[in-house]
């Protein structure tokens, strides 16, 4: 399973000790980023980005809705955003080469253990939806917290998706689903009057006759003495934030009033902004490659460390002297590092962290990034050969160039005998604690061992293949020979 972002909402928009403590609590999980915190007192809301893959993401936003269920209260909750519950709403959003099947089999998950483990009734919407009424969000919300307590135990629509048809005393129900990247857009009125910014709202919306892709509310922000026109594009690709601004102003000025600056909640793709700039810049030839931070990203992600696992296979199968074994090594090194990491993170009780698996996983996840370091030092140590041999061909009378190839090849053999011993080590140390870890993952804790394995070996087969020619330039091989024996496994 890929990676996805998670964009959980919850009812708290002006305790900021509180909303620290629901993210904080997604900090704990390994291979979960928290992207991005926006809270709105106004709207008594706030909106955290993280992104991470499957199960761990998972338990993240299971922490943080464990946080939120005991500290908010939605009986004494008031805001201008409706809501129906502590955590109101979580949406998985598919990222890369993830689908939206995967994203609908996560929230699904996330329900399941919410209802069973937090007792809060789950709806599932968007296209996770079980009834095709749920796909619609607004739908689901209807009646908000104090709606859905009075009618959920009588009314067979209000039927939950998992968990019991009564809501959590506090912290109501919750919304969980899946869909495709959202933009959330405001839009500030130069005027107080919300009368105004919900007829204007009403007039853009999608299900009123406005504009596709688009969800529009009017609210009141008393903090700015303006009224807001709250906007949801759900598909930015069939009308673009440029275009959602534009239908405001137009029917803004119908009764006399203007927009004064607008406002981007949480994160938005880059590709959305640059439409815009497009649009206003009139820029109607404009190639996006020729931006500068994309041009360096995309160098960047050419090397090992940062490229995708299908890019670097490919340039791994060319008929090109580098990438080769070492860096491959390298990275099957970082693979078995990666795998042995989250045997640890679910065999560790994070309650009672021992002290030895929670040390043992630190040096993994350093293993790991040196690893990748290796890959690509490999790839940089086949091309300084290259380059001292050319330059002593020019040369071949000159001393410095003759040691300038001894120590290139030294380089080149020092790169995959690091690979090798951090492998044969980390290996070791991992199989020592293999039956402390969880039984259902002792099939990962045994392809982490053979990916070590693989990796030490080819390590060590790019180690003799330059000891010849090391020797006949005058350098002592001894202790790569002793090497090769210690770490090349006993029949």
């Amino acid at each position: 399973m890929g990676r996805f972002e998670c964009v959980p909402n919850f009812s708290e928009g002006k305790d900021e000790a509180r909303i620290e403590r629901i993210a904080s609590a997604s900090r704990e999980v390994a291979g979960v980023t928290l992207l991005d915190v926006e809270r709105n007192a106004d709207h008594h809301r706030c909106v955290i980005s993280l992104v991470g893959e499957g199960e761990a993401l998972i338990e993240a936003v299971l922490r943080m809705m464990r946080v939120a269920t005991a500290e908010i209260d939605l009986n004494q909750h008031r805001g201008e955003h409706p809501r129906m519950g502590a955590t109101d709403v979580v949406p998985f959003v598919p990222l890369g080469t993830s689908t939206m099947a995967e994203a609908v089999r996560l929230a699904e998950r996330l329900g399941e253990r919410v209802a069973k483990e937090l007792g809060i009734p789950v709806y599932l919407y968007a296209s996770a939806a079980k009834r095709p009424e749920r796909s619609d969000l607004a739908k689901v919300r209807e009646g908000q917290f104090e709606g859905i307590r009075d009618t959920i135990g009588s009314d067979p629509a209000r039927a939950p998706d998992f968990g019991e048809p009564k809501v959590h005393p506090t912290a109501g129900a919750v919304a969980i689903g899946a869909r495709p990247i959202l933009i959330a857009y405001n839009a500030y009125l130069t005027t107080p009057d919300v009368a105004i910014a919900k007829k204007v709202a009403k007039a853009v919306r999608a299900r009123d006759g406005g504009l596709p892709e688009v969800k529009a509310l009017g609210f009141a922000i008393q903090e700015r003495n303006r009224a807001q026109v709250s906007m949801n594009l759900t598909d930015y690709r069939v009308t673009p934030v440029h275009r959602a601004l534009e239908a405001v102003r137009r029917e803004a000025a119908r009764y006399g009033v203007g927009i004064e600056e607008s406002e981007v909640v949480g994160l938005v793709p880059e590709d959305a902004l640059f439409a815009a700039a497009e649009y206003y810049l009139q820029l109607h030839a404009f190639d996006r490659a020729a931006i500068l931070e994309r041009k360096v990203r995309a160098i960047d992600e050419r090397t090992p460390g940062h490229e995708s696992i299908a890019s670097f296979a490919g340039r791994l199968a060319a008929r090109t002297p580098t990438p080769g074994g070492g860096a491959a090594a390298g990275i099957v090194a970082a693979l078995a590092s990666a795998l042995g990491e989250m045997v640890l993170a679910y065999s560790i009780d994070p309650v009672k962290p021992v002290d030895d698996l929670a040390e043992l996983a630190r040096v993994l996840g350093e293993g790991r990034r040196r690893f990748l370091e290796l890959a690509d030092e490999d790839a940089k140590s086949y091309d300084a050969v290259r380059s001292a041999r050319r330059a002593r061909k020019e040369r071949p009378e000159d001393p410095a160039r003759s040691e300038a190839v001894a120590d290139a090849l030294e380089y080149a053999a020092t790169v995959p005998l690091e690979t090798a011993q951090r492998a044969v080590d980390l290996a070791t140390r991992l199989a020592a604690v293999g039956p402390r870890t969880r039984t259902a993952l002792r099939s990962d804790l045994t392809t982490s061992l053979a990916l070590f394995r693989a990796a030490a070996e080819g390590a060590l087969a790019n180690v003799s293949v330059n000891l010849d020619d090391l020797k006949t330039a005058g350098r002592p091989i001894d202790r790569y020979e002793s090497e090769i024996v210690r770490l090349t496994p006993k029949e």
